[in-house]
Parts: structure tokens; sequence; C-alpha cells
């Protein structure tokens, strides 16, 4: 199921949603530039490492950066391992984030993204604390934007395409379903990544915690007197 758009309009410009995906563009365009090695180099810098970050490891001089582990919580978000990776970020950053960038304000929505995935980072070293695999991407922040649009905008229709055998079905559904559809994929991704040996390579625990961590979040940093449970309109 691949969302392409909503039928939620926005009462301002989502400025803070298109400077993140620029930052994250940009980002990408530097990693591509360098050579394979720097560009490994720069993941193990700035990617958060949870091992490190929680102290049992440190990195080999020739991997270390000057940026302390703390602060990879937040540098790994605008880094991506490909372009599939970015891609799927940016599209659901679009998708939804104008509308919650709308509720929140421009300034309380950077706040908020960077909130949510730091705890979503957090979620995931708090379950794997031993790993020596660099965390980057912004699925976690934006799993935070897609808990606070459920609470936000639920009745709110999302286009989707369905793959229906080799066609694709473009549909409109609720984006309770479209959202709690995608909670429960990664779900059940984070428990069949759990029984597998070395854990099927996918932090789905950032993604499971950014997206309960943004329905609660949602309520410290929304806007007085926008209503919750709205269709949209």
């Amino acid at each position: 199921m691949i969302p392409l758009y909503d039928d939620n309009p926005t009462s301002r410009p989502p400025v803070v949603t298109v400077a993140l995906i620029a930052l994250c563009v940009v980002a990408f365009l530097g990693q591509i530039s360098m050579t394979e090695q720097a560009a490994t180099r720069l993941i193990y810098q700035l990617g958060a490492i949870p091992a490190v970050i929680t102290g049992e490891l440190r990195l080999h001089p020739d991997l270390a950066g000057t940026v302390p582990a703390q602060a990879t919580l937040f540098t790994s978000m605008f880094l991506h391992g490909g372009l599939l990776h970015l891609g799927g970020n940016m599209l659901y950053l679009w998708i939804f984030g104008n509308n919650v960038e709308d509720a929140l304000g421009h300034f309380r929505f950077l706040l908020f993204y960077l909130a949510g995935g730091v705890v979503a980072a957090l979620a995931h070293i708090y379950t794997d604390a031993g790993s020596e695999v660099p965390m980057i991407g912004a699925s976690g922040a934006i799993s935070g934007v897609l808990g606070a649009y459920l609470l936000l905008y639920p009745k709110a229709q999302v286009a989707v395409l369905i793959p229906i055998g080799i066609i694709l079905q473009l549909v409109r559904l609720p984006a309770v379903v479209v959202l709690l559809l995608w909670f429960l994929f990664q779900f059940l991704s984070n428990v069949f990544a759990g029984a597998q040996e070395g854990g099927g390579g996918v932090a789905w625990m950032a993604h499971i915690g950014g997206f309960l961590a943004g329905m609660v979040l949602l309520f410290l940093f929304k806007r007085r007197g926008v209503p919750l449970f709205g269709d949209g309109r």
C-alpha cells in the first residue's frame, strides 16, 4: 500500500516540512557524491550507534568524528541508506507532515519532529543496546508525524495504491485505516525480525516508538484550539 496524497488542505505554507525534505535530499546528494569509503565513514560518524551511545563501545580512531555520540541522535535523522529509503521517507513526510505542521505551527512542529526522532532512536537503543550497526534515516521522526496525524485527522481521505495481482489500484481510504495498517505492519515486522538471526536490518522499534511518541507529544505541542479527530476539511 503506497500513499500518494491526502484530501486535506492546509491554511499555511509547510515551510518546515519543505525545509526538512530539502535538508535530507541535500545530505543524500552529499553522501552519493563521496567515495564508498568516505560515505561509510560518514555513516559511522553521524549515524546513531546504540553501543556507542550507551558507552559499551568506542569507535576506532579512524572512524571517530568530532560529533559527540549523543548528537548523532539528531544527525542520523538526515542520512539515508539509498534512494528508495530516502524517497519513501520523504513521500510520507510530504503527505502527512504539512497538515501536522499546520496544526502545530512552524516552530512547534520542528521541535515536535526532532523530539519524536530522538524518542524513536531511544526506543531502538533500549531494545538493542549492544548493536554496533549505525541507525540512519528520518523514519523514526516521520513515524511520530504519522502518530500525530492519526489523532488530528483520522477521517481525512488518503489516496493509496494497492497492488491487486500485477495491477495497482488507486483507492481512497480514511487515514485511520491507512495509518493503523501501517502501524500493524511495523509491529508484525518487528516480531518477525526478532525471530530472525541478526534482526532483519531495519530499526522497527524506532518506527513503533516514534509513532507512539508522536501521539503523546502532540498534546504538548499542539496549538490551542486545534481539535482532534477531524476530517481534514
